[in-house]
């Protein structure tokens, strides 16, 4: 990667580029959790007809799938504009997609005011959310990476990725604010709102930093040597079908650990363990702290020992880890149940950190946009849009171990396909 890209080209300063990428996903992924909180905790109440509440909160959890198959589609369309007039205005697109959908959750009426509709413009805005984070992560990674000195490729693209537990925290924070303060009538009645409907300030943060970026360096030279294609879409499906493919595979065990540690574990500890939603959600925050933690660590790994080995390790973490999930947390005992968290959390830290990076080094510039988000959204289809569901399933039926068996198989699926992941050079 040439000079230029140090200084971030035409007027972008590196600590502008890092927060912008930071401050996008923060917001985007705060947006994304406080859906997937209150899928567990309000929506199977107020949104689904009243009866078993198993069966209320299966129908939440698929509304909460509904994203994943929405994000490939974002992919596909604020993809194709970023590979095609650039990253600065498909990040604002995708930002305004996301915002406005979280904004219009908070409003909508509930099943007992207006029936069957509620659930369906739920669905709806749960479509608009996916639409938005599809667009939204890839582009963050590029103008973090495409901004890169040598060397230093996973630790820029590390910021983005810091993201996902930072706006975990905040969401998570913001229900136990309100949980703390509220009655449970105040909060089923309007205080759940508060956080869909307070997110419009975020985004406002949000699209102020980004509007005052300038275009990547690596995006400014396809442009002026004419490297653009008609159809990235058509490309990478075309030209680089096997990377998609192993791309998706690869980043497999990344979602589904993260969603079982978040919602399943949510779900879970305050049906089957009996916590109350303010003791879990407090244990939750306590294990992303090393969610947090470990993304540093690993993208420092990942300059120093490259992408593909860092994620072979963390992969073979979460492989181990899915055999001691019954032990761990079957007990619910507080001490166990934190162990439990932090371990998993963890080594979700180890295999984010520099995954973005990984991926977006498997494709060209010109396609780069469209090729590494869509891969991302498609392993979240695969990884985390059932995993809720999935997971709820066979721990009902089967018990817990069954859920660590079904991690240390979507672990054994991502090794494969790292191992059969041809390395590359970074492209510039």
């Amino acid at each position: 990667m040439s000079q230029t890209s140090v200084s971030g080209g035409a007027g972008n300063s590196p600590r502008r580029v890092l927060f912008a990428s930071l401050i996008g996903t923060t917001i985007e992924y705060f947006d994304f959790y406080i859906y997937a909180t209150a899928a567990v905790l309000v929506f199977p109440r107020l949104f689904f007809p009243a009866g078993d509440p198993a069966s209320a909160t299966l129908q939440s959890l698929a509304t909460f799938a509904l994203a994943f198959f929405a994000r490939p589609l974002g992919s596909a369309l604020f993809g194709h504009f970023g590979d095609r007039i650039g990253r600065k205005a498909t990040l604002v697109a995708a930002l305004l997609t996301m915002g406005l959908s979280t904004v219009f959750i908070g409003l909508l009426p509930t099943y007992e005011s207006i029936g069957l509709l509620a659930p369906l413009l739920l669905a709806l805005c749960r479509l608009g959310q996916g639409l938005g984070l599809g667009g939204e992560w890839g582009g963050a990674v590029l103008l973090a990476t495409e901004n890169a000195p040598p060397g230093k490729q996973a630790w820029y693209g590390m910021f983005p990725q810091l993201g996902a537990p930072l706006g975990f925290l905040f969401s998570t924070g913001v229900f136990l604010l309100l949980s703390e303060y509220l009655s449970d009538a105040e909060f089923f009645v309007w205080g759940w709102r508060v956080p869909f409907i307070a997110s419009a300030l975020l985004v406002f943060v949000g699209l102020y930093v980004r509007l005052r970026l300038h275009e990547t360096p690596a995006f400014q030279r396809a442009i002026d040597n004419d490297e653009r294609v008609r159809l990235p879409m058509l490309t990478v499906c075309t030209q680089h079908p096997a990377t998609l493919l192993l791309g998706t595979f690869a980043a497999t065990a990344t979602f589904v650990v993260f969603y079982l540690m978040t919602v399943f574990s949510l779900s879970w500890g305050t049906s089957a363990l009996g916590y109350s939603r303010e003791q879990f959600l407090i244990l939750q925050m306590i294990g992303v702290l090393f969610f947090a933690l470990t993304i540093p660590f690993s993208a420092v790994m990942a300059d120093r020992r490259g992408r593909r080995a860092m994620l072979l390790a963390a992969t073979l973490g979460i492989m181990a880890f899915g055999l001691f999930f019954e032990p761990l947390f079957s007990s619910g005992a507080p001490l166990r149940v934190v162990v439990f968290l932090a371990l998993g959390l963890g080594l979700m830290g180890l295999t984010y950190g520099p995954l973005g990076t990984a991926l977006a080094e498997l494709f060209p510039t010109s396609v780069r946009y469209t090729g590494a988000s869509l891969t991302f959204n498609l392993a979240g289809i695969v990884g985390a849009s059932l995993a809720p569901y999935v997971a709820t399933w066979l721990a009902t039926r089967h018990g817990l171990a069954y859920v660590g068996y079904y991690l240390t198989t979507a672990g054994s699926i991502s090794l494969l396909a790292l191992l059969l992941i041809r390395p590359q050079q970074p492209q510039p």
